[in-house]
């Protein structure tokens, strides 16, 4: 009898270790905040893998539970950030300038998300800036900037609303990547950089 209860122990003790782990690599777990990844550009990180046929079930479950449609790697490289430069994570309180230069795709984007995963439920239509907006502030889409805060700005600069979004995080994409991004996206991203400018509560 001792030993069958010895043995119930360790299988009730494996089954919960197991279901953890399948749950933890499937970002199933309260508090997951998207997809990380191996690639780690300026706290910006990605995964190749996204929408390829060497994803792993496990990181399959992790893109199926935070909603993305993702495509092959060829056609759309992702990368996530959830902290400012200064390693803090983002929230609706700070306002925060978003700055970078040229991206080696045809196309890419910067969406903000709330800490559900969703797109924040405001009516500011301003939750993303694009290639298209930087090569509005100059002739080849280098040296642009945004700001990210939850009221637009009194200039007319690009902007990023965080209105309702509480803690968020900040989603890169780049469609139809540049030979050779696939294979030294360190060497050929220059992630943008997402500096604190001031919070609420701040002493002026």
């Amino acid at each position: 009898m001792k030993r069958a209860l010895t043995y119930l122990a360790f299988a009730i003790l494996g089954i919960g270790i197991g279901a953890y782990s399948a749950l933890t690599m499937a970002g199933l777990l309260p508090g997951d905040r998207r997809t990380q990844g191996p690639i780690e550009i300026n706290n910006w990180y990605g995964d190749f893998a996204m929408g390829s046929e060497d994803a792993s079930p496990y990181f399959r479950a992790r893109i199926a539970r935070h909603g993305l449609l993702a495509l092959a790697n060829t056609e759309a490289v992702y990368f996530t950030r959830t902290v400012d430069d200064s390693g803090q994570p983002f929230t609706e309180d700070c306002m925060y300038q978003l700055s970078g230069g040229a991206m080696p795709a045809r196309w890419w984007s910067v969406t903000l998300y709330n800490a559900q995963n969703f797109l924040p439920d405001n009516t500011d239509s301003a939750l993303s800036f694009d290639a298209s907006r930087a090569d509005m502030q100059s002739d080849n889409g280098s040296g642009w900037s945004a700001v990210i805060s939850p009221a637009k700005p009194a200039d007319d600069t690009g902007w990023i609303s965080s209105k309702a979004s509480e803690a968020f995080d900040l989603t890169l994409r780049l469609y139809v990547p540049n030979d050779g991004v696939l294979e030294d996206p360190e060497g050929m991203i220059d992630a943008p950089s997402v500096k604190r400018l001031q919070c609420s509560g701040d002493a002026s």
